[in-house]
């Protein structure tokens, strides 16, 4: 088992910027590829970043290229999401997940690719 708390959500105008903490425990960290999804209200989960389990490979959604960072920090078991030019449309609860070697961009881009999930944390922009 893999456990995944996320932090770091919030309120931020438009513009701003936050950036997201997912902490993991239970297994080896640097074996998992790590990924950020969020969800909106009414809307399906989508995928938003992921990040090998090598940290060779990061991938991104067209809708946050350029304004969002993943990145992974394997000797504190824990992965960031760096959220710049934040927009009103980025307005979701935002959930890590977590890939057993994951490496491969057609499996690290949609949820079912994943084994664990956290539970997620809010992030709000107003315009």
């Amino acid at each position: 088992q893999v456990q995944l708390v996320e932090s770091g959500g919030g309120l931020v105008q438009a513009g701003g910027s936050l950036r997201l903490s997912c902490a993991a425990s239970g297994r080896t960290f640097s074996n998992y590829a790590m990924g950020w999804f969020r969800q909106a209200p009414e809307k399906e989960r989508e995928f938003v970043a992921a990040i090998s389990w090598s940290g060779g490979s990061t991938y991104y959604a067209d809708s946050v290229k350029g304004r969002f960072t993943i990145s992974r920090d394997n000797a504190k078991n824990t992965v960031y999401l760096q959220m710049y030019t934040l927009k009103p449309e980025d307005t979701a609860v935002y959930y890590c997940a977590a890939d057993l070697y994951g490496n491969r961009r057609s499996t690290l881009i949609v949820p079912i690719g994943y084994d664990y999930w956290g539970q997620g944390t809010q992030v709000t922009v107003s315009s």
